[in-house]
Formats: C-alpha cells, sequence, structure tokens
C-alpha cells in the first residue's frame, strides 16, 4: 500500500471533526452508520474514529442524497461502486499476468515460427479415410 493510501486509511478523527469536515451533523453520521453506509474504525474505548477515506465517502453520500437518491439507493450505488473497482483491479491484475506471459512466450503478438495451428481435420494419419 502507496504512503497516500496509508494516510486515506489512518483513521484520526473524531465524529464532531469529520461531521464538520463534511459538512453535516453527527448526529448524520451515526445514522449513516445504523444504515450500514459507513463504517468508522474504533478505538479501545469503543470511541469512534474516521479517516480521509470516510470523509470523502460521505461526502458522496451527501452528494447522492442532495440530488434526491435516498439512503436504501446510495448504499446500492456504493455498493456497486465498490465492486466495480473491485473488478477494475482484478482487470488491472490479469491484464498484467497476460503481458508477462506474453513476454515469457516469446514478445507478445510477433509470430515466433511455434504457434498452434487449427487442426483441419479430427482423424489421425493411423486411423485412415472411411
Amino acid at each position: 500500500m502507496a504512503n497516500r493510501d496509508k494516510r486515506q486509511e489512518r483513521a484520526v478523527y473524531i465524529i464532531s471533526v469529520a461531521a464538520e469536515l463534511a459538512g453535516m451533523h453527527p448526529q448524520t453520521l451515526r445514522i449513516y452508520e445504523r444504515k450500514g453506509l459507513l463504517r468508522p474504525a474504533r478505538t479501545a474505548g469503543n470511541t469512534r474514529r474516521y479517516s480521509d477515506r470516510d470523509i470523502d465517502r460521505l461526502r458522496k453520500i451527501q452528494e447522492l442524497t442532495q440530488i434526491g437518491v435516498n439512503l436504501a439507493g446510495v448504499k446500492k450505488i456504493m455498493e456497486m461502486q465498490a465492486k466495480l473497482e473491485r473488478i477494475r483491479g482484478e482487470m488491472e491484475e490479469m491484464s498484467q499476468e497476460l503481458e508477462h506471459t506474453r513476454r515469457s512466450l516469446g514478445g507478445g503478438s510477433r509470430s515466433s515460427g511455434s504457434e498452434i495451428l487449427p487442426l483441419r481435420s479430427a482423424r489421425a494419419p493411423w486411423q485412415g479415410s472411411s
């Protein structure tokens, strides 16, 4: 994980600061948590701590609700966005793996003379013709 990602994940803000940064009331953050839209970290004393990523998420939730999306819709949209990001990551990994395999087999799409050719007949030569 890059340094920037680590900073974004570090839960440092108490609820009042997080609410102020996101431009909403602390009670709204509690509601979002109850609805499953947000999961802040907890200290040993069970105090909520919010990260920069949580603040960004709160702002996205606020944008969606301001255009008329209800909280159930917001939750579904956020879940779909997370799934899309996971799929993009998997596709990137597969693309890198494919490129690595192409390079190790001789340089991608260049013809190396040892390519697999289609079989014209399903009969083996020793089977003869019928």
